[in-house]
C-alpha cells in the first residue's frame, strides 16, 4: 500500500509556531505558512488510529486544482504547491466564521428540516422538501469556526451584531461564496456530478481578503452522481454519494458514532486498503485526470525537502 504519514515533527529555521488540526500539520513563519496534508483521516470529529495511504496527496492536490481554477474570481492563499501533500501560502488572519454554501437540501440542512424547523441560519425554508431536493436558489449558512468543539449554526445578522465581521467584509464574503460555488457547480457538472453543498473559509493578507485552507475536496464538500438523481429523487432512494460517507457507516456498523464511551474499532489491512482506494477514484471522477502516486520510500523526508526549498 506504501507509507503512510500520520503526523510530522519538523523543526525550520526561522518557523514560530506550529499547528495540529484534524488532517493538516501547519508549520507557521512570519509571513507565510507550510502546510502538510498528512494521510490522518477523521469521522464524527475523532482522528481515527490508521493513516491512510496517499489521502494526503489526494486531499492537496484536488484542492491545488480548484484553487488554481478559480484564482480568476478570487485571490486565494496559495503561493507554491513543491510537494504533492505540501502547500506553502501567505499567513492570513482568518475570518471566524465558516462559509457555508448549500444548493441542496442535505447533511445537516435536512436533518434541520425533517426535525420541523423552516429557518435555517436566518433563511426561510419553503415548505414541500424532500431529503435531497434541489433548493430554489443556493443559500449561504454560515457557522462559527471553534477553536475547540463543534461549530455553530449562525445567521448573517448575528455575525454582524456581533462584529465577528464588518458590514463591509462579509458583503466580500458572500459575493466571493457565490462565484466560487457557481465554478464549482460548473467544473462538477462537467464530470458528471452535482455539487451539493460545500464550504469556504476566508483571511485578511495586508486588507485584502483571501480564500484560504481546501476547496471542493471530498473533505470539505458533498458530490452526487447526476446521473440518476432525478429517478432516485422520484422514488424516495438514496442518492449515490461521492464522499468518506462509506467509512462512517463502516463505523457505524463497527458501534462507533463519536459518543462517549464508544471504543474506536480496529481497521484491519484490507479496509484501510479499500479506503485509499476510494480516495483514488474520488480524485479521479472530481478531477478527471489519472491519479500519480508519489513515490512514499521516503516520504517524510521528500516532504521536509520540499519544504526547505520554499521557505
Amino acid at each position: 500500500m506504501g507509507t503512510a504519514i500520520k503526523e510530522t515533527k519538523f523543526e525550520f529555521p526561522g518557523q514560530q509556531g506550529f499547528y495540529k488540526g484534524k488532517v493538516r500539520d501547519v508549520y507557521i513563519f512570519e509571513e507565510q505558512l507550510a502546510v502538510v496534508a498528512s494521510d490522518r483521516i477523521s469521522a464524527f470529529d475523532v482522528v481515527l488510529p490508521r493513516a491512510i495511504p496517499h489521502k494526503g496527496q489526494v486531499l492537496n492536490q484536488i484542492a491545488a486544482k480548484f484553487l488554481k481554477a478559480t484564482s480568476d474570481l478570487v485571490p486565494n492563499w496559495v503561493t507554491a504547491v513543491p510537494h504533492p501533500q505540501v502547500t506553502i501560502g501567505k499567513k492570513c488572519e482568518p475570518f471566524k466564521v465558516e462559509m457555508v454554501i448549500r444548493g441542496y437540501l442535505a447533511g445537516h440542512a435536512a436533518r434541520v428540516y425533517k426535525a420541523g424547523h423552516r429557518v435555517l441560519c436566518g433563511i426561510n425554508l419553503p415548505e414541500g422538501l424532500k431529503e435531497n431536493d434541489k433548493l430554489p436558489h443556493a443559500i449561504i449558512t454560515p457557522t462559527t469556526k471553534a477553536a475547540e468543539g463543534h461549530d455553530e449554526d449562525i445567521s448573517k445578522e448575528e455575525i454582524l451584531a456581533q462584529g465577528i465581521v464588518s458590514a463591509a467584509d462579509y458583503a466580500v464574503l458572500e459575493k466571493y461564496t457565490h462565484a466560487l460555488f457557481e465554478r464549482g457547480s460548473q467544473m462538477a457538472r462537467e464530470k458528471g456530478l452535482i455539487l451539493v453543498d460545500t464550504k469556504y473559509e476566508f483571511g485578511k493578507f495586508e486588507d485584502q481578503i483571501l480564500l484560504i485552507d481546501e476547496i471542493h475536496t471530498p473533505d470539505s464538500s458533498r458530490y452526487f452522481y447526476a446521473d440518476g438523481y432525478d429517478t432516485l429523487q422520484e422514488v424516495g432512494l438514496p442518492q449515490k454519494q461521492l464522499s468518506k460517507e462509506f467509512v462512517r457507516q463502516w463505523l457505524i456498523q463497527n458501534g462507533f458514532q463519536g459518543k462517549e464511551n464508544q471504543n474506536i474499532p480496529d481497521m484491519p489491512d484490507e479496509f484501510v486498503k479499500e479506503i485509499s482506494e476510494r480516495y483514488i477514484e474520488l480524485f479521479e471522477k472530481i478531477t478527471g485526470e489519472t491519479f500519480r502516486k508519489t513515490n512514499t520510500e521516503n516520504l517524510e523526508k521528500d516532504i521536509e525537502t520540499a519544504i526547505l526549498n520554499h521557505i
